[in-house]
């Protein structure tokens, strides 16, 4: 049983070991148990001490809507195209207010990065979260205490990137807002969306959605759906399926719960925030080379101002692709830039 990791030099949510090789469960527990003190998300440092208050200062009264994203990679891999997300919620929601949760980005070198959205006069910082803060009187609270003592097993996926999954819910249900990933860019306001996840995928037969996605969340603080996504994520934790504790656990609680009274959210379909499939996204990203590919995408851009509020850009199938002139992206950027510096070298 393998379990890999990316390595990485700098501080953040989370490390990533070194890759190691186990041939058992019970192996790979004792192996983290040992290696607890390296993870960085379990340290105590001023900092996240700090969380609460620093929040506090950060959304005011003058936010027009609070916007939240996680980073949990190192510093030096958010880059232009992350810096375009982040344009993207500020060309559309100016009075808006963006905390990025990061160990990494808050830093001298993240603040660097930020500092030319800040100076416009853009609402947007980086803090490093408190876990143990965020998940108090939650029911991740106990399955957070198991795993700093080592005595759950992480599994072969990166915990960073479950505690991911975890933590844009409990920074919703603290504080209500919009969490976006970070290879999402915003198309229209969101204004008038409340306590809305969004499909990812629909039955073309019956018209109702297959699965649902978690790289957009809109709720209200408190709510009773995050609270049921915490509790399932903390009740069937399993580290060793991707999407398991992320895209598939929303879809299986709101199966669980759509007909129940009183739950008060709604599903949107595809076209709202996921208006291409992860497979297809490759079409969007390339220059037309004929008046039929051109026809395409015109006609698509129409669609995408009619029906989408952003576009996921699924990164772990995008990320090596340029962008080509002309292409639907392209136009995309080019319209919900703010600073439109090196579009096409992203």
């Amino acid at each position: 049983m393998k379990f890999r990791y990316t390595p990485k030099k700098k501080p953040g949510l989370s490390p990533q070991p070194r890759k190691a090789v186990f041939n058992s469960e019970k192996e790979r527990i004792a192996w983290f148990k040992q290696k607890l003190r390296a993870f960085d998300v379990f340290k105590s440092t001023k900092l996240p001490s700090k969380f609460a208050e620093r929040t506090r200062k950060f959304f005011d009264n003058t936010c027009e809507i609070q916007f939240f994203m996680t980073w949990i990679s190192p510093v030096r891999f958010f880059r232009r195209r992350e810096i375009l997300a982040l344009e993207s919620v500020f060309k559309a929601h100016p009075h808006g207010c963006l905390m990025i949760l990061s160990g990494t980005m808050d830093s001298i070198h993240g603040n660097r990065i930020l500092k030319p959205l800040q100076d416009l006069g853009f609402r947007v910082v980086a803090v490093k979260p408190d876990l143990s803060f965020l998940l108090k009187n939650t029911p991740a609270e106990a399955w957070f205490r198991e795993m700093k003592k080592g005595i759950k097993d992480p599994g072969e996926i990166p915990l960073a990137q479950n505690l991911s999954n975890l933590l844009r819910l409990v920074v919703l249900y603290k504080y209500g807002g919009v969490y976006l990933d970070t290879d999402f860019i915003v198309l229209k306001k969101f204004s008038g969306l409340r306590n809305t996840i969004g499909a990812q995928s629909m039955d073309r037969v019956t018209g109702k959605w297959t699965r649902l996605n978690n790289a957009v969340l809109i709720f209200d603080k408190n709510h009773t759906l995050l609270f049921n996504f915490i509790e399932e994520f903390s009740l069937t934790f399993n580290g060793n399926r991707w999407g398991h504790n992320g895209p598939y656990m929303v879809s299986r609680v709101v199966k669980k719960v759509r007909r129940r009274p009183l739950y008060n959210f709604t599903v949107l379909p595809p076209m709202a925030f996921y208006p291409v499939d992860w497979t297809r996204i490759g079409a969007f990203f390339q220059k037309p080379v004929d008046r039929a590919m051109s026809r395409w995408v015109s006609s698509k851009l129409l669609q995408l101002s009619r029906e989408t509020y952003g576009i996921h850009l699924w990164n772990r199938q995008s990320s090596k692709l340029r962008i080509g002139e002309g292409s639907i992206i392209g136009k995309l950027i080019s319209d919900h830039c703010v600073l439109c510096e090196d579009m096409y070298s992203v």
